[in-house]
């Protein structure tokens, strides 16, 4: 991917005043540093060969200025450190809230095929690195270029010659350079991709620990999470390699200019081109132009770091949402619940199987049905449909006539309600989670959602009733509980339609019943599909539709289709004998 200097630089648009105000007193301080040797030079130069009678107070008056340089140094990079590092967080702040923001758009498509572990990494990790950077490297470029250049500048007054000594280094410098920070970029890129392969394992066991444990497994996983470090650690050892290398590099670089100093310098005097004073102040400056020259090591490593960040950052944003709304899009006010799919072909990518073949399905205002058939013949699937969360490949779905692809997204999902087999809560208490049907709802709202829901009662006997604390995903509750939640959150919602996915199939028999009658309370005047596991749920179905590989195999009530002693009968029976 092609760098974006110019979206790179547009994070510092809000901060631009901030910014300036950080870069002037770093420019302050690279000056000041550069003035205390010229001024060392003053006195051993100008003050030692005057007036007896007048050098103490010229000394004075010399290490007064020093020491008042030496208060504006310390001020300056008291703010540039301070402000400086609160500048990167805040524009860390505003790209993890852009990227958080852009994960909300992406459709279930992406995430079908991510890794939670490396998406939590790129807004986590990559964003702190890249934060660093942003302060740090315009600050050093400047700091560094300044003192740089400004030695230069000075030893070239001091001694041509000798200064013509020192840079004849750099060529070979440069290009020693330039050859490492092209490793370093690969190694850094690399590395970011591994770290989050680690996190992706350390999520997927974390979230599965009862899996982990329940199957005595500790021991395949840690295997697992070993293998990943043991590559994390290769790269880690290839950086490290490289730095080493280059750092080291540096430093001979650097002993060998200081030597030539010594030397030519040396002959100097004993030729009286150069005085004493004058390779103090030389010796004194060198540490001002060598420093940059070694710190290039670590900026270098900021610079390759950060440049991968952004790239990966970048990446992230470059996912264009497959689903979005139509420039045409209308919201929907009164929904009556008819559904119609016209034709509809689905496949989950364009070199993927069909799902689903030119099927086509009339679901009245009001009507409950429900969808029975194998597992894969695209049951979820077609009510994925109906919200959203894929859209057809060919043909389309209707909702009161509408095409669901010329309604607002906020609008279609706003009234529809979901139950799915596989509860989600979120951390926090019971009165939050079932607050997510409705974010402004009362405490008296969701006790009448919870009541409605069967999950008042046990909700009462738990040590702080509503304000209880559930744990991760609910691990403190029963499934049946859990469930019960769930629909509470759907009753507070109120939609007009209702989609429940296998939404009893892990239950015990006793929670399945008050299960059983919180969804059928639920249904009641609103279209409802209901995908069944259990056949023996959806006896009260207006209609059952039978799905198979080949599309709609069979349609009605049960009585009905019992009678024909077909596919549905056969299914049935099958669980009758079970």
């Amino acid at each position: 991917m092609k760098f974006d200097f110019k979206k790179f630089l547009s994070y510092y648009k809000p901060y631009l005043r901030l910014f300036l105000s950080v870069l002037f007193c770093a420019i302050v301080a690279a000056v000041v540093t550069l003035l205390i040797p010229l001024l060392t030079r003053y006195i051993t130069k100008t003050v030692f060969q005057g007036d007896l009678k007048d050098m103490p107070s010229q000394i004075l008056k010399t290490g007064g200025v020093m020491f008042g340089l030496i208060v504006i140094h310390t001020l300056c990079n008291l703010y540039t450190d301070y402000r400086g590092h609160a500048m990167g967080a805040m524009m860390e702040r505003d790209m993890r809230n852009e990227l958080f923001e852009h994960y909300q758009k992406l459709s279930f498509r992406f995430f079908d095929e991510q890794k939670t572990g490396k998406l939590m990494s790129r807004i986590t990790n990559d964003l702190l690195s890249l934060a660093e950077f942003y302060h740090h490297g315009p600050e050093d470029y400047v700091i560094y270029s300044v003192k740089f250049f400004g030695a230069f500048i000075i030893l070239l007054n001091i001694n041509v010659r000798l200064t013509l000594v020192v840079f004849a280094f750099l060529p070979v410098m440069a290009i020693f350079s330039f050859y490492f920070n092209k490793r370093l970029r690969i190694a850094y890129k690399t590395s970011k991709e591994q770290i989050g392969e680690i996190n992706s394992q350390l999520e997927d066991n974390l979230s599965g620990i009862r899996v982990v444990k329940s199957f005595a497994n500790e021991e395949l996983e840690r295997k697992k999470f070993f293998i990943e470090n043991d590559r994390f650690l290769e790269c880690r050892n290839n950086i490290y390699k490289n730095e080493a290398l280059y750092s080291n590099g540096m430093n001979v670089f650097m002993q060998l200019i200081t030597v030539a100093i010594i030397v030519f310098g040396g002959i100097g005097i004993v030729n009286t081109t150069l005085d004493l004073a004058d390779l103090i102040t030389f010796l004194l400056y060198i540490g001002n132009l060598t420093e940059p020259i070694q710190r290039i090591s670590f900026i270098t490593q900021q610079f390759q770091d950060g440049i991968t960040c952004f790239e990966r950052f970048m990446e992230i944003l470059a996912v264009k949402p497959e689903i979005v709304d139509s420039p045409n899009a209308v919201d929907i006010r009164t929904v009556q619940g008819h559904i119609q799919f016209r034709n509809v072909v689905f496949r989950y990518r364009e070199d993927h199987d069909e799902v689903l073949r030119n099927l086509s399905l009339d679901i009245q205002a009001g009507e409950y049905i429900a969808l029975v058939g194998s597992s894969g013949v695209g049951k979820t699937t077609l009510c994925s449909l109906v919200p959203r969360f894929y859209d057809v490949s060919d043909g389309e779905v209707l909702l009161d006539g509408i095409d669901v692809r010329n309604i607002r997204l906020s609008s279609l999902r706003r009234n529809i309600g979901i139950v799915q087999q596989d509860v989600y809560l979120f951390t926090g208490t019971i009165l939050e989670n079932i607050r997510y049907g409705k974010p402004d709802a009362s405490r008296e709202e969701i006790i009448q959602a919870a009541q409605k829901a069967n999950a008042h009662d046990f909700i009462m006997k738990l040590p702080n009733g509503y304000d209880s604390f559930i744990g991760q995903r609910g691990v403190k509750l029963s499934g049946g509980q859990k469930q019960r939640i769930s629909i509470a959150r759907v009753f507070l919602k109120n939609p007009p339609i209702l989609i429940f996915d296998e939404a009893t199939s892990s239950l015990d028999n006793e929670s399945e019943k008050v299960i059983q009658d919180s969804l059928e309370a639920l249904a009641a005047n609103r279209t409802t599909i209901v995908i069944a596991h259990r056949l023996s749920t959806i006896r009260n179905a207006k209609r059952i539709v039978v799905l198979t590989e080949n599309g709609i195999e069979e349609q009605g009530a049960h009585e009905e289709l019992l009678a024909r002693n077909g596919k549905y009968a056969h299914l049935y029976n099958m669980q009758s004998k079970i």
